[in-house]
């Protein structure tokens, strides 16, 4: 009886915390953000006080299902594959970060992608680039393939040679860009142009620009992917991926599978991304002034043979990365000269800032093998192809001191 009576007490004291006016200073309208600021949105948008304490943070809803008044009658949560409050917050800021309507977050970028692909049924085909991540290639060619979808890997230089290879099976257009790891600048209006002219879905992977340096459905893409654990959570301690669409039927589609075949993140994943993206815009800034300085450097340095960087004048498509993105990134590909494989082992085990290990976007500096690491999914014939030769090193620049970085680089180029 007792037990009873308190739980009554507490669900009236909720009730009247709830009728509360917030202090005016807490309250902050979401409506309209896209007349904001890029910081001021990664910093605000889809988050408002917790109307029960004020508490200004979002907070980790760490629960798996939610009380219902009555069968089938709730507060939009029934259960936390579905839907968490957390995970909603973070979906409306990662939406506003791309001027769109619709945000879902999954439990990887691979599970954001595996979503995309089940938007299409066997017979349908793809066409995308020769120069893909080799966890997307090995998804396309060793899962999907094998369920009766046809994939066409092309050089996407120029966006018109997609004309060549659309016919009446073709669905969709996947599109990275900067490419991984060579940095390929893909016109993205271009792509949009044509996928409208044959009513086809054109998705974008936008991790390796983020939102604060590109943002594609601006230029006419219908779905932008994003693997969160890069740049957007920024400190390399979350998995996780999103797409972004302002389609609602392709949401709706979406949303279906998110919640039916499950690849949803948990609700800390997503507190921790919404306190990494309120320091995205400041972080980014950092990663292109760093990555500036050190490709400069680099194209100088007489052990480079290449430097993969979309800044320089002469990087293939160069003009078209001035016109879509804002500034150009952090992420840096080398060759090394007259290296072979046991030396560029040597050399990639021989820094002391950057960091010998797979992943990217973060704020410390790390150094990648995409021949055996990331990319080791990819035949080696189709690796050479687009450039991932076995002496080519991937940098992910981080935000340290920029003397650091240098004098590793230095000293470990020797």
């Amino acid at each position: 009886m007792r037990v009873v009576v308190l739980t009554t007490y507490v669900i009236k004291w909720l009730i009247v915390l709830q009728s509360i006016s917030l202090p005016q200073q807490l309250k902050f309208n979401m409506k309209g953000t896209e007349k904001l600021g890029f910081g001021t949105r990664a910093i605000h948008a889809g988050q408002e006080p917790d109307p029960t304490t004020g508490a200004v943070m979002t907070p980790i809803y760490q629960t798996s299902t939610f009380w219902q008044e009555s069968p089938g009658k709730h507060q939009g949560y029934a259960y936390a594959r579905g839907k968490n409050p957390t995970r909603t917050a973070l979906e409306k800021c990662l939406a506003a970060l791309e001027n769109a309507n619709h945000g879902l977050c999954f439990s990887s970028g691979m599970g954001a992608t595996d979503a995309v692909v089940k938007l299409l049924r066997p017979g349908d085909e793809v066409i995308t680039g020769n120069d893909l991540y080799g966890g997307t290639y090995r998804m396309f060619t060793k899962v999907f393939a094998n369920f009766g979808i046809k994939f066409h890997f092309i050089d996407l230089y120029d966006a018109n040679n997609i004309n060549n290879y659309i016919n009446a099976n073709t669905k969709l257009i996947w599109v990275e860009t900067p490419t991984n790891p060579t940095m390929q600048i893909v016109d993205i209006a271009a792509c949009a142009t044509i996928s409208k002219k044959h009513n086809l879905i054109l998705a974008v992977d936008n991790t390796f620009a983020s939102p604060y340096l590109q943002n594609p459905l601006d230029l006419g893409a219908d779905i932008v992917m994003h693997s969160v654990t890069k740049y957007l959570g920024g400190h390399s301690d979350v998995v996780m991926g999103a797409l972004i669409t302002n389609d609602d039927k392709i949401h709706e589609q979406l949303a279906f599978i998110h919640n039916s075949c499950g690849a949803t993140p948990g609700p800390q994943d997503a507190f921790l991304v919404l306190r990494g993206l309120k320091t995205l815009h400041l972080r980014m800034k950092a990663h292109c002034e760093n990555g500036r300085e050190i490709a400069h450097f680099l194209r100088n340095h007489p052990k480079i043979e290449k430097v993969y960087w979309p800044g320089f004048t002469d990087h293939p498509n160069h003009e078209i990365a001035k016109k879509q993105m804002r500034d150009f990134g952090g992420m840096i590909s080398i060759v090394l000269k007259d290296a072979d494989l046991q030396e560029t082992f040597r050399i990639a085990s021989n820094f002391e800032v950057f960091t010998l290990a797979e992943s990217l976007g973060g704020v410390e500096s790390l150094i990648n093998h995409p021949a055996t690491m990331t990319h080791a999914s990819i035949p080696k014939e189709e690796r050479e192809k687009a450039g991932v030769v076995d002496s080519l090193l991937r940098l992910s620049v981080g935000v340290e001191d920029l003397t650091d970085l240098m004098d590793d680089l230095k000293r470990a180029l020797g």
